[in-house]
């Protein structure tokens, strides 16, 4: 970098960093948008001027923030004086990783990055904590439960509490600690305390100069737009009768126990129930549990978004099937949803029954951006799929489109549907940077952490999500005159939740003040209590996994199809490389699968690369894909949600492969090679 940039601080952030330049431990909470990051590089700068061998690790729970803080803030501050290196999942060097901290100054990494180097074994990977001197760790408020955050933090605690090695300096950053879902004071002071506790930090706020920071964030104009319930819904209805005819198929003991439908509540019962029919090998309440999800969350597209959107989630579902009918259940759901398609569709495209939400969305786009042609929107939605129906509304909207908005997506990367890839979620920023497109209809992604533009309109709609972010959404909507608007039905379950979460905030700040006037004795022996508790709580829980994983040997263990129950493998024929990819070594397997199409993916990695998908020859039940290791071996590459595993006292199903009741032993490419091609001399 050819100059470094001047760092300056406002006097509220030089407030909040007093505690961290004094080598202490700390958490600063400051708004979206007060500069927390600024402040972060700031203490950085002291510490790497001040602190011999100094050595800093920046973490962040998204790939894409590495790139935007050593862009954006570490590297035009610090590049020029000081070695900075930023890697993630997509760096090709990332298995380097112990190489480079010794060769950098500061590190910006994701913290699943840094979570492999302290568990791997390998000499060019490893680091220990004790090689670095500070921590910085953005979102820090994720450090709590089984995120990978506390991961790290359980082993800095622990090691502190053993009194093991000089542990680094913490500096944590948040923008809200939250209740973790309490909802009395007492019950929210412990939630912030255990989040002190986890990052061995105490939490710092502005008291000095708070119209100073109020002035740079200034809060924008909340307003409710409230809609009457539907007057009258026959599509909904004709799903409703759809169902309860799914209902009378099952035995009437299990369709009595489910909640209503169109409720979060009843997609839980459905799920559940899905796995009763797995472990009872009872197609038809399995199948018809996993059909009335579908149906389920056609009513949710239904009071969210357009009609006709939640038509082609079913429609397109039943057209995924590809007229694969194993037995009299799969003939009667397929048959069900034929007759009735017809006038499924008849029904979603009446106008006049149309969802009055999206008339009140309108209403508000058309408001704030009619007269203002410099103006910035965010909508915020609930799940990928929501977001490209809103899109393909405004889309197809001559209203929203005469006031030239100019939509794009944003959703969390993956290879899934819906996801986007890391190089369209930055191009689709960056376009909204320029003024290319003016409105992003986003998933929770936008609400932390990605360095957007200040909004003029922040939209929440159909969301039912917790305090962190509603107040994170909301700190999207920094402009001038801003508006935040919450569009909901009268009386429903989205607008309860937003006056609770109001009320959550308030309790939040509440919760912190009192953290904050405890004395520091008092404060020292609670966080130490808590500390205890969890390296306690830790130990104990390491030792139930290590019981589960040999409660049987892997012949013990058989998986069966999730959509067939045909018995496909041993647990003796799982492998895992990297602690991550679990494939199967038998080459007998084979016949059990069929292929699909190749999947592409926008990284690369350095011993593997993705095959095509694979899924059950018998009932075309997803099972994962084919992955192509070192160039040489293709192996087929499992989800354990794709099946259900048969062990000597019953039947069990998981979503993860990390909490299978056997030991999964680790891929080794020589023995796997050697099997297969015997007369391959290795040693040449």
């Amino acid at each position: 970098m050819a100059a470094t940039t001047e760092l300056t601080l406002r006097s509220y952030q030089e407030e909040v960093v007093q505690t961290a330049l004094k080598g202490e431990n700390s958490i600063i909470w400051l708004p979206t948008g007060g500069g927390k990051t600024r402040a972060a590089v700031y203490v950085a700068k002291k510490h790497l001027e001040t602190t011999p061998n100094a050595k800093v690790a920046v973490l962040v729970n998204k790939v894409h923030l590495v790139d935007q803080h050593f862009n954006n803030e570490f590297g035009p501050y610090l590049g020029k004086r000081y070695r900075i290196k930023p890697i993630s999942g997509d760096s090709d060097d990332k298995d380097l990783f112990g190489c480079l901290v010794k060769d950098s100054d500061l590190i910006i990494c994701t913290a699943q990055i840094l979570e492999n180097a302290l568990t791997s074994t390998e000499e060019e990977k490893h680091v220990e904590l004790t090689d670095f001197t500070l921590l910085i760790i953005d979102e820090c408020h994720h450090t709590q439960k089984e995120s990978v955050y506390n991961k790290i933090m359980s082993r800095y605690v622990e090691k502190k509490v053993r009194k093991e090695g000089n542990l680094p300096q913490v500096l944590g950053l948040t923008a809200s600690p939250g209740t973790g879902g309490n909802k009395t004071l007492d019950k929210a002071v412990e939630h912030v305390l255990q989040i002190c506790a986890n990052l061995d930090s105490v939490i710092v706020s502005t008291k000095n100069y708070t119209p100073v920071l109020e002035e740079v964030v200034p809060k924008p104009i909340k307003q409710y737009d409230i809609v009457e319930k539907r007057a009258r819904d026959p599509f909904g209805e004709h799903l409703k009768l759809m169902m309860s005819m799914i209902h009378e198929f099952l035995p009437s003991t299990v369709s009595r126990s489910l909640r209503d439908m169109g409720t979060q509540e009843y997609e839980a019962d459905v799920v559940e129930l899905e796995k009763t029919g797995v472990k009872q090998e009872n197609r038809l309440i399995a199948q018809c549990a996993l059909h009335l999800r579908q149906y389920n969350d056609a009513l949710l597209i239904n009071d969210t978004v357009r009609m006709v959107d939640a038509f082609n989630v079913l429609d397109e579902f039943y057209k995924s099937k590809n007229n694969k009918l194993l037995d009299g259940t799969d003939f009667f759901l397929q048959g069900l949803f034929d007759e009735n398609r017809v006038e499924l569709r008849h029904l979603a495209l009446d106008a006049s029954f149309e969802n009055p939400k999206l008339a009140q969305l309108q209403c508000t786009l058309l408001e704030e951006f009619r007269n203002k042609k410099k103006s910035r929107g965010i909508i915020f939605s609930k799940t990928r799929r929501g977001t490209h129906c809103l899109y393909d509304w405004v889309e197809s909207n001559p209203e929203l489109q005469k006031v030239n908005i100019s939509a794009g997506i944003l959703t969390g990367t993956g290879t899934g549907a819906n996801h986007m890839n890391q190089s369209v979620q930055k191009t689709t920023i960056n376009n909204f940077r320029k003024g290319l497109i003016n409105l992003l209809i986003s998933t929770s992604v936008a609400e932390e952490g990605l360095d957007i533009p200040e909004c003029n309109l922040v939209v929440r709609y159909g969301l039912l999500t917790n305090e962190i972010a509603q107040q994170q959404a909301s700190g999207r909507a920094r402009a001038a005159n801003s508006v935040y608007s919450v569009v909901a039905e009268e009386g429903g379950r989205e607008l309860r939740r937003e006056y609770t979460n109001e009320y959550l905030q308030s309790l939040t700040s509440k919760a912190i003040d009192k953290v904050q006037i405890m004395s520091p004795r008092e404060f020292r022996i609670k966080i130490s209590e808590l500390q205890l508790s969890a390296v306690l709580i830790r130990i104990q829980d390491e030792r139930r996994k290590n019981e589960r994983m040999q409660r049987y040997s892997p012949g013990q263990v058989q998986l069966q199809c999730r959509g067939c129950f045909i018995r496909v493998c041993s647990g003796e024929d799982i492998r895992k490389i990297e602690n991550s990819h679990h494939v199967n070594i038998n080459p007998e397997f084979e016949r059990h699968y069929k292929t699909g199409g190749q999947l592409f993916l926008d990284r690369t990695f350095e011993d593997w690369e993705p095959g095509r998908v694979i899924s059950c020859s018998n009932c075309d039940k997803d099972w994962g894909m084919e992955i192509k290791f070192k160039r040489a071996a293709t192996l087929p590459c499992l989800k354990i949600k794709s099946f259900s595993l048969n062990t000597p006292e019953g039947k069990s199903t998981h979503k993860q492969w990390k909490d299978v009741p056997f030991q999964v032993a680790e891929f080794d490419f020589t023995d796997y090679m050697s099997s297969r091609f015997p007369d391959l001399d290795l040693d040449d």
